[in-house]
């Protein structure tokens, strides 16, 4: 039975007390304040990116957030692969309820989403991705090759990229492609950050290509995580991807010169902050095994610097329609 004929049981019961469905439906200023609240105490770079949209756009990134965010930890942060898998076809159930009877919606994420869908006429299938991607994490443990890991993005972390262009009026295939660059590139720096937490919980997103390349075996990989050191067939094969990572990210920075100030502010910061986390390898000599690279505090806020003086340097420009009408 596919997840859409599923019958609808949207109490969420076994998630995490935070993503269970309250008992009555939330107001719309409720839900907003319940997705803005999750936004801004999750995770801190998003809330400082979103503090360079203007205040008309903030309600619609809280709400996808809130849902990717949901997404995410209704497969990850529950107790089994079997509870995840449920919750996860409950979840996609209650999206379509979403888009076809919204006010039958009762939770928060739902409740938000519903005027953020309506803003751009927003179509249903980069949600459905972002659901497949957290269900195949159930099955697919290991990822034989750069192409799976490009392939698995394309539903874990593109359809984030282009809500986000949709949202602010975009919609172009160049800016798509240019955003799939950011996002493939961003989703695979976290992944080569996180290779120990991530083999705690039993995955691997090192693809296997590149380990047979520069001759790592499974063998070697999972003893030099145990010992948390990387020898140095591993470390040039961090290196290879990381640069692979760095060039994605250098292609969809462009992304950056076409839309308006205040996303491109938006976008800087997630692109640099992007190349701060690889550099942070880099800076470790590409050995992440033996503690997680992290972008300093000074380093965070000389990122914030320079997407502020962006922006106040792009304040004193003509717009892109002014420009154009000269």
């Amino acid at each position: 039975m596919s997840d859409a004929l599923l019958p609808l049981d949207d109490s969420l019961q076994g998630a995490p007390a935070v993503y269970v469905t309250p008992a009555a439906r939330p107001s719309l200023a409720e839900a907003q304040a319940w997705c803005k609240t999750l936004a801004t105490t999750h995770y801190e770079n998003f809330h400082v990116a979103t503090a360079f949209l203007p205040k008309r756009l903030r309600p619609h990134f809280h709400s996808i957030y809130a849902f990717c965010r949901a997404s995410d930890d209704l497969g990850d942060e529950v107790a089994d692969t079997r509870t995840a898998t449920h919750l996860l076809r409950q979840w996609r159930a209650m999206l379509h309820q979403c888009f076809a009877s919204p006010t039958l919606s009762r939770h928060p994420v739902f409740v938000a989403l519903q005027p953020t869908i309506a803003a751009q006429n927003l179509p249903r299938e980069p949600f459905d991705d972002l659901i497949s991607a957290f269900q195949e994490d159930q099955v697919l443990t290991h990822h034989t090759s750069l192409a799976s890991l490009e392939r698995y993005s394309r539903c874990s972390a593109n359809p984030v990229g282009r809500l986000v262009l949709l949202v602010s009026g975009y919609g172009t295939a160049e800016m798509f492609a240019l955003s799939d660059d950011i996002c493939t590139g961003l989703q695979l720096a976290n992944f080569y950050q996180d290779i120990v937490e991530d083999a705690d919980r039993g995955r691997r997103y090192v693809p296997a290509d590149a380990m047979q390349r520069f001759h790592v075996t499974e063998t070697s990989f999972a003893t030099q995580i145990a010992a948390r050191s990387a020898d140095e067939n591993t470390r040039a094969m961090m290196r290879f991807l990381v640069d692979d990572a760095r060039a994605r990210l250098l292609r969809g920075a462009r992304l950056v010169k076409l839309v308006d100030r205040d996303l491109a502010a938006t976008l800087q910061l997630f692109v640099a902050g992007g190349y701060a986390i690889l550099d942070a390898i880099a800076a470790q000599k590409y050995d992440t095994l033996r503690g997680r690279p992290k972008v300093s505090k000074v380093k965070k806020l000389r990122l914030l610097g320079g997407a502020l003086r962006g922006k106040l340097g792009a304040m004193l420009l003509p717009s892109r329609g002014e420009r154009g009408a000269a």
